[in-house]
């Protein structure tokens, strides 16, 4: 039984708003309430992995629990990439090519297994934990990524948003005019969307002299809860709808 919601437009919107609470959660723990990196990853991770678990051991989609798995591997990548690239010392570009490293490695087992890397396929056991930990890991790069662009390479958040925004543009031109695969693309599209959640965050969250608008992680989080909530209930009563119609 399909245990994943359907990839439209508002599947794209919940996750960019998702990882940017990732963002501005993750901050909000390890900085705000300055409980620190590592210790913030150990709680974050263990919130995914209960989460994870109950997603795993459902027998049908549960739109919240979805969502829910879905931020806690937003707000774990975030305190995990920030643990690697400071507390470890890595820096956003050594941290970046591990995550990397690490993300092939999950689709190739994944590839290997025989398995479809298509998100229409996820249909056993294994390729659900397959493709939960790949988000896991590709919601960390992105953290990584993001935190590069807006930081390390001076673009600054406006610029890299309109870099990241800019190829995803380029990822839904492909999907309507290329013959690239789909499942390529999706997955494309969703490691991007991490950096893109992870620059708004910051672009939130800092100080107007870092170029941010100084919403703090509290007033941003709430806000961002507000509207994944929004969402949430708004395409689960609309699958309803449409199925009673059916």
């Amino acid at each position: 039984m399909k245990k994943i919601p359907e990839i439209t437009l508002y599947f794209w919107i919940m996750k960019i708003c998702a990882t940017t609470l990732g963002e501005t959660g993750g901050d909000l723990l390890s900085q705000t309430i300055n409980v620190g990196y590592a210790f913030s990853s150990l709680i974050l991770i263990g919130f995914f992995i209960i989460t994870v678990i109950s997603q795993l051991s459902s027998s049908r989609y549960h739109p919240w629990l979805y969502w829910l798995v879905i931020l806690s591997t937003s707000t774990a990548g975030t305190t995990m990439s920030d643990y690697m690239d400071r507390s470890l010392g890595l820096g956003y570009a050594k941290g970046s090519i591990i995550l990397i490293a690490i993300l092939l490695s999950i689709f190739g087992i994944w590839r290997f297994s025989g398995f479809s890397l298509s998100v229409d396929k996820i249909n056993t056991f294994r390729v659900e934990f397959l493709y939960w930990t790949a988000i896991l890991f590709s919601n960390t790069l992105g953290t990584a990524l993001g935190d590069f662009l807006a930081d390390s390479s001076g673009l600054g958040f406006a610029r890299g948003a309109v870099l990241i925004g800019g190829l995803l543009l380029a990822v839904i031109m492909a999907t309507y005019f290329t013959r690239i695969s789909r499942v390529f693309l999706f997955w494309v599209a969703f490691v991007l969307t991490r950096p893109f959640g992870a620059i708004m965050g910051d672009f939130l969250t800092k100080s107007h002299q870092k170029g941010g608008l100084n919403s703090g992680t509290i007033g941003s989080s709430v806000i961002l809860v507000t509207i994944l909530i929004a969402f949430v209930i708004y395409t689960t009563h609309k699958a309803k709808t449409s199925y009673a119609l059916e």
